[in-house]
């Protein structure tokens, strides 16, 4: 998907010839890019979906289920998920998934009215600066809170779990996941990508 802000007439041109409309393209500003970007990436996918998985696999591991089948539950079967909505929107997800799973998009109440108040407190933060300001004046002091946060939630139970069922499926033979696993936590993926 092309994206594209600058005010200029070439820039289809320039996307066409780079073959990034084959998926399509949407005009829009800089502004809305950067917000909806910063906002998707932080409150719904990142800040969103990694909570939401991580606290699931918590519960079903502290009531004393296996963390695989934890794992496989709460993490493996949201890509089944994603890949629903991506070839039909939320309603094939739902009328692919069973009659329980179902009925529990529309009686759970896990994420309510209350998540939606934090997700406008975290897009009005994003769009008046604040957030910017906390992150930068984070990295300009040596990046304290971002490192100490990364060694926080580096170590999950879920990360211990994941690579070793991960190189069991069949269609991962080719990915290192379980050798690679240990330098992609804390310290050492700070300073991989500095």
């Amino acid at each position: 998907m092309c994206r594209w802000s600058l005010p200029s007439s070439r820039i289809p041109a320039y996307a066409k010839a780079l073959g990034s409309l084959r998926v399509g393209a949407i005009k829009t500003t800089f502004k809305e890019e950067t917000e909806t970007d910063l906002f998707g990436e932080q409150d719904v996918l990142m800040g969103g979906v990694n909570h939401l998985v991580e606290t699931g696999f918590e519960v079903l591991t502290e009531a004393g289920y296996q963390p695989e089948i934890a794992y496989f539950e709460v993490w493996h079967e949201l890509n089944m998920l994603v890949d629903l909505m991506n070839e039909g929107g939320l309603n094939k997800a739902r009328w692919s998934c069973s009659d329980t799973a179902h009925y529990g998009d529309f009686t759970s109440t896990v994420v309510d009215e209350s998540t939606k108040d934090r997700m406008r407190y975290q897009l009005k933060r994003i769009q008046d600066g604040s957030f910017a300001k906390e992150f930068i004046d984070d990295q300009d002091a040596g990046a304290p809170k971002s490192k100490e946060l990364q060694e926080k939630y580096s170590h999950e139970k879920i990360e211990e779990v994941g690579p070793r069922l991960r190189v069991m499926f069949s269609w991962n033979k080719d990915v290192k996941d379980a050798d690679e696993a240990q330098s992609f936590t804390g310290k050492i993926a700070r300073s991989q990508v500095q």
